[in-house]
C-alpha cells in the first residue's frame, strides 16, 4: 500500500471513528465590471430551496493545519466538529499559490493567465465579474468581511456585495496607531471609515455576526465570505491563545534538513533560498526557529476556530444547518522546511495543497474522506450550481457539487490535469517563474528565465517528492508527454502564450545571512571539457533517438571542435 492511500485510511478511521478532540476566525469603489450581462451565462436548472453558502477563507494555511490531521498537537475543536459532520477533501489545490492571485481565481473563476492579477502588487480589477454578482441576480443577500487584497489597492466597496467590511492591504491584527500607504486604524464598512476597535479575527466575526442576526434580508437566500487575515505572518495570537502552545513540541519536514540526500536533484534556487527571506535557514530575514514560529501560527488559527464555532452554534440554534453550506478552506499552502524552503509560490505540494471542509448536514456526507481533486478555480462554478444560477462562459472551473453531496464518486470525478502557474514577483525574486502539471499522480514542473533543471516527481510512490526523476531514462516519455500537455494548457483565453509582468519598483528581498550558506553549484553532469561532441545535444528536444545516443555514449549530432569546425568552414568558403 502506497503511503498516500495509507494516509487516508488512516484519517478516514480518525474522521469516522472516535470523537474529534474537543479542546480546542477609504476609497472609491474599484471600477470593475458591475453587473454580469444576461448573455454571459448558459441556463441552469433551478434548485427546489435556495441554499445559503458561508466561505470561509483562511490565509495561509497549511494543508495539514487542523486537529483533526494533528491529533494531540493541534486544537481546533470546531474545525474538528465541522469535518465530523461533513466532508473533508485531501486533494485540494491552488492553480497559483500567492494571495492576490489565487484570489482572484476564486472570485472570478478564470487562471491567473486571464484575470491577469498575477502578483501581490497593486493591478486593475477593470473588466472582472465576481461570481456574487451572479448570486445577486439569482436572488441573493451578499456580504463580504475581511482582506481582500486582490488587485486594486484600495480598501473601497466591490460590485457583487450587498455589505462589505475591508481594510488596506494585509490590515493589522490589533489596530494600527497612524494611516500609512498601506495600512490603516480604520476599516472600510460600506464605504466608509471607521476605527478598529480589537484583534482583528474577534471583530471581523463580530460585523459578520451583526448581518447574520440583524442586517440581512430575511426573506432571502444569502452568501456569506468571511476572509480572515489570520495566519498570515507576523502571526498574532489573541491574550486568550498567547500561551496555548508554549510546550508544545513541533517538528520540521524531513527534507528540512540541508544533506546530500534532500539536495541531491533539486534545482540551484531552491538551494540557495534556503538561506533567504523564504528560506528555513534565515525565514523574514530573522532568527526565530520554525518550531517557535508555529506556536504563534497555530495559537492564531484558534481564534480563527472561535470565529467557526460562532458561526456554527448560529446555524444551528436558528435551525439553518440543513440550509446553509458552509466551506472551510485556504488562500494558498504554507510551507514549513520543505526542501529547505518556507511560505508559498513554488509548485511543491506543501505550497498547493489546501485544507477544504465541506459542511451541510442532511447533504453532505457525514465523517467522509473524499479524495476528489477540488481546485480554488472550481468553487465560483459550484457555488453557482449550489444556487441554481447559470454558468458564465468566462468560467474555467467545474462545478463540484454532485462530488460534495456524494452523488458522484471520486473515481468518477474527472478533474482532468491540474496546471499550475505562478510568475515571477520582483518583491521576492528568489522564487522564479513556475508552470507546473500533475496528471495521473505524475508532478512535471519547469520554470521560466532561470538557468536551472526541471522536475519530475512520481506522487504516488514519492509523495514528499524526494526523488527527482527528470534525467530517469525510463521516465523521458512522460516527461516530454507533460512538457507538451502544459504548454498545450498554459495558453490563454486568445490561444497566447504571454508571460505577464508588473513595474519593478525596488530590488526585492533579497538579502542573505551573512554566516549561512553561500551560492549552490550546478549539477556535476552540466560540467564539461571544452568540445564535447555532443555540444548541440542538449539544446535539440528530447526524444526516443536522443535517449537512445545517449544510452550508447554517442551524440546524435556529432559537432566538432569549434576551432577545427571554424577553420574547415572558412577554409572551404576560400576554395569555392
Amino acid at each position: 500500500m502506497s503511503k498516500k492511500k495509507k494516509w487516508a485510511s488512516t484519517l478516514r478511521r480518525a474522521l469516522t471513528g472516535a470523537a474529534c478532540i474537543v479542546a480546542c476566525a477609504i476609497a472609491a469603489p474599484v471600477p470593475v465590471s458591475a453587473a454580469p450581462n444576461a448573455d454571459e451565462a448558459a441556463p441552469a436548472e433551478q434548485q427546489q430551496r435556495p441554499r445559503n453558502i458561508i466561505f470561509v477563507l483562511v490565509d495561509d494555511l497549511r494543508y495539514d493545519g487542523m486537529g483533526f490531521l494533528q491529533p494531540g498537537v493541534l486544537k481546533t475543536p470546531n474545525i474538528d466538529r465541522m469535518a465530523k459532520e461533513g466532508s473533508y477533501f485531501p486533494n485540494a489545490v491552488v492553480t497559483s499559490s500567492l494571495c492576490s492571485p489565487s484570489r482572484a481565481t476564486i472570485l472570478t473563476g478564470q487562471t491567473a493567465r486571464n484575470h491577469g492579477i498575477v502578483d501581490n502588487n497593486d493591478s486593475s480589477e477593470t473588466g472582472l465579474t465576481y461570481f456574487p454578482s451572479y448570486l445577486q441576480q439569482a436572488g441573493y443577500n451578499t456580504a463580504f468581511f475581511g482582506k481582500w487584497h486582490m488587485g486594486s489597492e484600495t480598501d473601497g466597496p466591490r460590485p457583487g456585495f450587498d455589505k462589505w467590511v475591508s481594510f488596506k492591504g494585509q490590515g493589522n491584527y490589533w489596530p494600527a496607531k497612524t494611516e500609512g500607504a498601506h495600512s490603516s486604524p480604520n476599516f472600510n464598512v460600506d464605504g466608509k471609515a471607521v476605527p478598529q476597535q480589537g484583534y482583528i479575527t474577534d471583530e471581523l466575526t463580530d460585523y459578520a455576526m451583526n448581518w447574520l442576526t440583524k442586517e440581512r434580508d430575511p426573506s432571502k437566500p444569502f452568501f456569506l465570505y468571511l476572509s480572515h487575515k489570520g495566519v498570515h505572518s507576523d502571526p498574532l495570537p489573541p491574550p486568550r491563545h498567547a500561551h496555548q502552545y508554549d510546550k508544545a513540541r513541533f517538528s520540521l519536514p524531513d527534507s528540512a534538513a540541508d544533506t546530500p540526500e534532500n539536495n541531491e536533484g533539486k534545482p540551484v534556487w531552491v538551494r540557495n533560498q534556503r538561506n533567504s527571506w523564504h528560506g528555513i535557514d534565515f525565514f523574514y530575514n530573522a532568527d526565530v526557529p520554525m518550531t517557535e514560529y508555529l506556536k504563534y501560527y497555530y495559537g492564531t488559527l484558534s481564534a480563527i476556530d472561535d470565529s467557526l464555532g460562532r458561526i456554527m452554534d448560529y446555524l444551528r440554534k436558528n435551525k439553518l444547518e440543513q440550509d446553509t453550506l458552509v466551506v472551510f478552506t485556504s488562500d494558498n499552502g504554507y510551507m514549513i522546511g520543505e526542501h529547505g524552503l518556507i511560505d508559498k509560490r513554488n509548485a511543491y505540494q506543501a505550497s498547493v495543497r489546501v485544507p477544504l471542509v465541506v459542511w451541510e448536514p442532511g447533504t453532505i456526507p457525514a465523517g467522509t474522506v473524499n479524495e476528489g481533486r477540488i481546485r480554488n478555480l472550481d468553487f465560483a462554478p459550484t457555488f453557482l450550481d449550489v444556487a441554481g444560477a447559470a454558468q458564465p462562459k468566462q468560467f474555467e472551473g467545474k462545478s463540484a457539487w454532485e462530488l460534495w453531496e456524494g452523488k458522484k464518486a471520486a473515481n468518477d470525478w474527472k478533474p482532468g490535469d491540474f496546471i499550475y502557474e505562478y510568475y515571477w514577483e520582483y518583491n521576492f525574486p528568489m522564487t522564479p517563474g513556475t508552470f507546473a502539471i500533475e496528471r495521473d499522480g505524475i508532478k512535471y514542473i519547469q520554470y521560466y528565465g532561470v538557468w536551472d533543471t526541471d522536475e519530475l516527481y512520481d506522487l504516488n510512490m514519492d509523495p514528499d517528492e524526494i526523488h527527482n526523476l527528470v534525467d530517469d531514462p525510463a521516465w523521458a516519455a512522460k516527461k516530454q508527454e507533460l512538457r507538451v500537455a502544459l504548454f498545450q494548457q498554459l495558453a490563454d483565453r486568445n490561444g497566447r502564450h504571454v508571460i505577464p509582468y508588473g513595474a519593478r519598483l525596488s530590488i526585492g528581498a533579497v538579502r542573505r545571512d551573512v554566516d549561512g550558506q553561500h551560492a549552490a553549484d550546478f549539477p556535476a553532469d552540466w560540467y564539461v571539457k571544452p568540445n564535447p561532441i555532443d555540444r548541440l545535444d542538449p539544446i535539440l528536444p528530447d526524444s526516443p533517438a536522443k535517449l537512445k545516443a545517449k544510452a550508447a555514449g554517442k551524440p546524435l549530432v556529432y559537432t566538432p571542435p569549434l576551432k577545427e569546425e571554424l577553420s574547415r568552414q572558412v577554409e572551404g568558403a576560400g576554395k569555392r
